[in-house]
């Protein structure tokens, strides 16, 4: 049988009206309802991965730019896991592994930017430069995703998953601050 090229290259419909009566497939084409926890959890992946990408419009330093490109591949990574039950993307798809690899990674990064800042002696209130402030925010949207994969229960969901998710938090708040002093912008402590 030949393969035409163009069968490659066919577009892809953006609406397939399979979600018209409020269900979605997952990775193993399980039918569940929008609302099911699982597909809030992934969502609220998703919308973290979303947030990331409003911060690196007004981020101007390349090297924290590239670490958040980074961490959205992470998260595009973990949500297919999320969505993938059965566990059957990550043997078929090596950018869909989320190693404890990542994990160290997110721990150096933090490591790094931690040692360019003072020490933190009481709590900061959120804002500063939009990129800090968007930084904030994420850590947030990153601290509610954490808690909707944990409500999935530990047997439904890799363990590493939830500590991925722990960790970029903590990034993500070191990020802000990071974003906010190489701006000049003053935390104010509450």
């Amino acid at each position: 049988m030949r393969v035409d090229a163009a069968d490659y290259n066919r577009a892809v419909t953006l609406y397939t009206r399979t979600g018209d009566t409020g269900e979605t497939s997952l990775f193993d084409g399980t039918r569940v309802a929008k609302s099911a926890a699982r597909v809030d959890a992934y969502g609220a992946v998703d919308e973290l991965g979303a947030w990331i990408g409003l911060v690196r419009a007004d981020v101007e330093d390349a090297s924290l730019d590239e670490r958040l490109a980074h961490i959205q591949r992470d998260l595009f990574a973990l949500g297919s896991r999320l969505a993938d039950p059965s566990r059957l993307v990550a043997s078929r798809h090596a950018k869909a592994l989320v190693a404890p690899a990542d994990v160290e990674r997110l721990e150096r990064w933090i490591d790094e930017a931690d040692a360019e800042l003072p020490p933190l002696r009481s709590f900061i209130l959120a804002g500063g430069t939009r990129a800090g402030a968007g930084l904030h925010v994420a850590r947030t949207v990153c601290r509610r995703a954490e808690r909707r994969v944990v409500s999935l229960g530990p047997e439904a969901v890799e363990p590493l998953l939830v500590v991925y998710l722990n960790r970029l938090s903590d990034l993500l708040f070191v990020l802000a601050r990071l974003a906010n002093a190489r701006a000049g912008a003053a935390e104010q402590e509450w």
